[in-house]
């Protein structure tokens, strides 16, 4: 069962790295696919705001490939349960203040990766 909360903090690292992408590199072509409700007038001079919060969502995903590369099996799970949390708490402010189904695709998953941490790690 370790092995699936391994996958599973992988792959909550992998869709932080994807928003990472699209936020710094792709905010003007592929941003506007996925940020439908956002107004397009407003892609070109929010570029910057959207690079830094790509940045952030890079250190998310870093921090959760630091815990999969960590050889000490105690510092391992605490440093995912710190990254997955901080995620979390990402997912939930997001929810609430920018769009509902950010809970479901960006809290969600680190919500299952976390119990399944805390469960099996």
């Amino acid at each position: 069962m370790k092995l699936v909360a391994l996958i599973l903090i992988a792959l909550v690292a992998v869709e932080h790295f994807y928003i990472l992408w699209i936020e710094m590199f792709a905010w003007t072509t592929k941003g506007r696919s996925t940020f439908k409700s956002f107004p397009a007038e407003l892609f070109e001079p929010t570029r910057g705001l959207a690079a830094n919060q790509g940045l952030y969502n890079g250190f998310l995903a870093s921090g959760l490939i630091w815990a999969l590369l960590i050889n000490d099996p105690l510092w391992s799970k605490n440093v995912a349960i710190f990254f997955l949390s901080c995620v979390v708490t990402a997912g939930l402010y997001g929810g609430l203040t920018a769009g509902k189904v950010i809970f479901i695709k960006q809290m969600l998953p680190a919500v299952i990766a976390l119990c399944a941490v805390i469960v099996w790690m």
